[in-house]
């Protein structure tokens, strides 16, 4: 006789699956957030240009975006739990050694070394939670997964400027070792041990062409320096948009594909993910940008550059809770397209207003509602794209929305820091490459002096953000909304 699992049980079992995943998954938002605000005073510190020192975060997230093609492959043969505890204890072990760096190119090697660790985390993380949730608690599940952005932005900003201030820029790294070590020890006590399919063939073709493909997309963005016609840029663009163009083609054709492309043609899972490119790269990038126009234009200091993107974690991680459980009782589009719109106003406010001396009274608050309408989209929108796939697809419905959502961070990051670094090289030619550092440098007076022309460079490369935003609620109003068959209409 076959014992039948009680929904309550199993909702039970699903919530202890997705908060011991949590204790794993919340390093990543805090160790980007805690870089985001580290970046100018490393680009004092090692003397590296701000397109230079970008790679401490373009690097890192352009190795994580690389490994995660295997990420579907590396679950379906080893298992969900094995990759994801062998995950964490690379990525433990990257932020150790990354505490040991000692010039800007070790930095960012080490940082590569990270990402890898941190490239096969969320898609296991995912499979892992959406295995264990029945189909009608996803949304529920997936808002609990949601817990480590609000974690990470609310402890990382104030943590990192805390230790940037009173200790060394290395402990910003060595705070992931215990947080890896714990995470190790929960996962081994509670993840459940789902055995790995040992015939299962890894593409070695699709692999060799995606994951160059999107390292020579992130290098082709970054070597642009202000002008995305530069043959350093073109030509490393063109080959990854070939090689992008190939992997599908072959995805298509191939019995058991490193990735199974067709999921797309799903309209909530393709319509989702083109939605997720645009806003989660647009998202993303604004990590960047905030802190540096707090630190730079506003001469704040790391902790108080930290403290004041508090506010709007706090909102965003509460918007993410909200939203994960509506989705299961409204049509997910209202929420997603009711959160793109508050981030297009949020940031658009912020980025109208980007000047030397406007009040904090008047910018944190548009912050906080772009937040919280990131809250409201990204985490509902991965759901919607994944809740209805069937369990043989999570892996790889999983994978391909974490290596377009990655794609799109690592692109959009790099454009909108050469696009600052050009601005900046526009309207202070003096400062030349080395823009952010020397800036750093400059005593209090002189940046003040400064200070208009910097808040209008960051303003400048706000706009790509926002207008991505704006892009992903056309997506949302268009694609994925719900469609009126003829029964529709007859029974109205």
């Amino acid at each position: 006789m076959t014992a039948v699992t009680s929904p309550s049980l199993a909702s039970r079992s699903a919530t202890t699956v997705a908060l011991t995943v949590i204790a794993g998954t919340v390093m990543i938002p805090l160790d980007v957030t805690v870089v985001a605000v580290a970046l100018a005073p490393l680009a004092q510190e090692t003397g590296a240009s701000l397109p230079v020192i970008q790679w401490v975060s373009t690097g890192y997230t352009l190795a994580l975006a690389s490994v995660i093609p295997a990420a579907a492959w590396a679950i379906r043969r080893y298992g969900a739990r094995s990759v994801f505890l062998m995950a964490i204890a690379l990525f433990t072990a990257g932020s150790a050694l990354v505490a040991t760096a000692w010039d800007a190119p070790s930095l960012i090697a080490f940082r590569v070394v990270q990402g890898i660790g941190g490239g096969f985390v969320m898609p296991a993380a995912m499979t892992l939670a959406l295995r264990a949730a029945p189909a009608g608690d996803r949304g529920r599940v997936m808002a609990l997964l949601g817990l480590p952005i609000l974690v990470g932005p609310v402890l990382g900003p104030p943590l990192g400027g805390w230790v940037l201030d009173t200790l060394s820029w290395r402990w910003i790294f060595l705070v992931n070792v215990p947080v890896g070590l714990v995470a190790l020890w929960l996962g081994r006590r509670n993840l459940p041990a789902v055995p790995g399919d040992p015939t299962v063939p890894l593409d070695r073709a699709g692999l060799f062409l995606l994951a160059p493909a999107m390292a020579l997309l992130v290098v082709g963005t970054s070597l642009s320096e202000g002008s995305l016609s530069d043959l350093r840029s073109v030509l490393p663009i063109g080959l990854g948009l070939v090689l992008l163009a190939g992997f599908v083609r072959h995805a298509l054709g191939t019995a058991v594909p490193l990735l199974k492309v067709r999921l797309l043609g799903v309209r909530a899972t393709g319509g989702g993910a083109l939605l997720l490119v645009l806003f989660a790269g647009g998202y993303f990038s604004t990590l960047i940008l905030v802190p540096l126009y707090f630190q730079v234009a506003r001469g704040e200091t790391a902790t108080t550059a930290g403290l004041l993107m508090v506010p709007q974690a706090i909102v965003a991680g509460i918007s993410i809770q909200v939203s994960g459980r509506l989705i299961d009782r409204v049509p997910p589009v209202r929420v997603i397209s009711t959160g793109i719109a508050m981030a297009v106003v949020g940031y658009g406010g912020f980025t109208l207003q980007l000047a030397a001396d406007t009040s904090y009274w008047s910018l944190v608050p548009f912050l906080m509602l772009g937040t919280t309408g990131a809250g409201a989209t990204m985490l509902p929108t991965i759901t919607l794209a994944t809740r209805d796939l069937a369990d043989d697809d999570i892996p790889s419905g999983s994978t391909m929305i974490n290596v377009l959502n990655q794609l799109a961070a690592s692109v959009t990051t790099a454009a909108v820091a050469v696009l600052l670094a050009g601005q900046l090289s526009t309207r202070l030619p003096r400062l030349g490459d080395d823009g952010i550092g020397e800036l750093q440098g400059l005593s209090t007076a002189e940046r003040l002096a400064l200070a208009p022309d910097v808040s209008a460079a960051v303003q400048s490369a706000f706009w790509l953000p926002v207008a991505m935003m704006a892009g992903a609620l056309v997506v949302a109003l268009v694609v994925l909304r719900p469609r009126t068959t003829s029964a529709d209409r007859a029974a109205t």
